[in-house]
């Protein structure tokens, strides 16, 4: 059996669609912290048991009989150290023969400031004792080409990067990849660097959108802190704003790029085009 957390988000849905591809539905458990949200699932066979990263008692009942169970990280950010360790324990003492983790790219040694609380999460995981595999994802390209419909209606894309080259992938991509760890062989104990085949920086985003819009759309450089100032007056809560400004303002100098390639040797398949992900988009 598969217990997949936060199964009734935006990565979770699309890992237990990726299983149901190869897996019984009655074999995989939704854990999610509000049952009546997986109501769909539940419709398709899939066993749906309420799991509250905050609630030990919950963790365990949502995990027994598990074998292998997918961590997908908190979005608590600042407390999801202490969550995911709850959720770590109950995984051994589930006895799981699998934890497989989603943390985030080079989490050894990203200069990312999210970075620090996935380090501690894969400490924690190491220590657990429980066989595990750490898949540290890169960049969801929905990261960026979500906004683009405000880049279209402005003008122009804005952000931090500068000329930093981004391995993004599709949200997909890495739900698919999940599956297949989840579902083959002796997956344990290892980490998989997980990134886009290919790379690209904003000004070729930028690029890219004004190809298929035939509309002009320049891409303007900010700094960490105007970019930071720019998101919090568009409504961005100032803690994710700073998050955001960081995370570009590392990924230009190359926090956010790997060439490993082994995201696509994973599935089977190359990962999204940058082109496919802006037709996506637009």
């Amino acid at each position: 059996m598969i217990v997949v957390t936060a199964a009734t988000g935006q990565l979770g849905r699309l890992v237990i669609a990726k299983l149901l591809n190869t897996t019984p539905a009655a074999q995989i458990v939704a854990a999610v912290r509000d049952p009546a949200k997986a109501a769909d699932l539940a419709a398709q066979g899939v066993q749906v048991r309420r799991a509250d990263y905050t609630d030990p008692a919950s963790l365990d009942a949502a995990f027994a009989g598990a074998g292998k169970v997918l961590l997908i990280s908190s979005n608590d950010l600042g407390n999801r150290v202490a969550q995911h360790r709850n959720a770590i324990d109950a995984a051994a003492r589930a006895k799981v023969s699998l934890l497989a983790y989603t943390s985030v790219l080079h989490a050894d040694r990203s200069t990312l400031s999210l970075a620090a609380e996935h380090r501690e999460t894969e400490d924690a995981v190491r220590a657990s004792g429980v066989p595990y595999s750490l898949l540290r994802n890169g960049w969801y390209v929905e990261n960026y080409t979500g906004s683009l419909g405000a880049a279209v209606a402005h003008g122009a894309l804005a952000g931090g990067a500068g000329e930093g080259r981004i391995a993004a992938a599709a949200r997909e991509d890495y739900a698919e990849a999940a599956a297949a760890v989840l579902t083959k062989a002796g997956a344990v104990e290892q980490v998989y660097e997980l990134a886009g085949d290919t790379s690209f920086t904003l000004a070729d985003l930028a690029a890219e959108v004004s190809r298929q819009t035939g509309k002009a759309i320049p891409f303007h450089n900010l700094s960490q802190e105007e970019y930071r100032g720019m998101l919090v007056n568009v409504g961005l809560p100032a803690p994710l704003a700073e998050l955001i400004a960081d995370s570009d303002a590392q990924a230009a100098k190359g926090a956010l790029f790997d060439d490993s390639r082994t995201l696509g040797k994973l599935i089977g398949r190359p990962t999204i085009s940058l082109a496919d992900a802006v037709k996506a988009a637009l």
